[in-house]
């Protein structure tokens, strides 16, 4: 297993729609390792493959549950279902997130409180899961990523002017820009 240097904002991969994953080769079982071991190393609750460089719609989550046990695993081919997000002003301190394409950094985003995602698991077993909470936000952000999406491209127009001046700060927003758990600082 490896850690994989992350993608950051401006790279096309994280901008592009990802494409379904075919049979379940060798090669894949090594890149959800990798995944894991990049999504561990960051630390972070949730990686998608656009974020290492690969389009294909996969993503690993990794939560502990209420009774701090391990909510973990991996889904192929998601798709998603959620109740549309309560309308009003998202809340700083509960609804803030933050990405390993966008490191280092929190906004507050309205997202869905309730989502179902169905699709596959490595071994072709079907996944359905049914959350609420952090963990549906998870699913929803990292969703986003395999349809070219950030969070920060979500965010009202405020925020927004804050997030391209933290790019043109650190020179992110171009192709390429990426940085490696355990080995790079975030702000490089």
């Amino acid at each position: 297993m490896a850690v994989l240097p992350i993608r950051i904002m401006g790279d096309p991969v994280l901008h592009s729609i990802a494409s379904p994953v075919g049979e379940v080769t060798d090669e894949i079982r090594v890149l959800v390792a990798d995944m894991f071991e990049t999504m561990d190393a960051a630390p972070g609750v949730g990686l998608a493959a656009p974020q290492v460089g690969v389009g294909l719609r996969i993503y690993t989550y990794s939560y502990p549950d209420d009774d701090g046990q391990p909510w973990r695993g991996v889904i192929l081919n998601p798709v998603l279902w959620m109740t549309p997000p309560e309308p009003g002003v998202p809340d700083v301190d509960d609804e803030s997130e933050g990405c390993l394409s966008f490191p280092g950094e929190r906004f507050p985003l309205r997202r869905s409180d309730e989502v179902r995602v169905t699709g596959t698991d490595l071994d072709g077993a079907p996944v359905d899961i049914h959350v609420t909470g952090w963990r549906a936000r998870i699913m929803q952000h990292e969703f986003d990523h395999l349809n070219g999406f950030l969070y920060i491209d979500r965010l009202d127009d405020s925020d927004w002017k804050t997030v391209q001046k933290i790019a043109r700060k650190r020179g992110w927003g171009r192709p390429g820009a990426s940085w490696t758990p355990g080995v790079d600082d975030v702000d490089a």
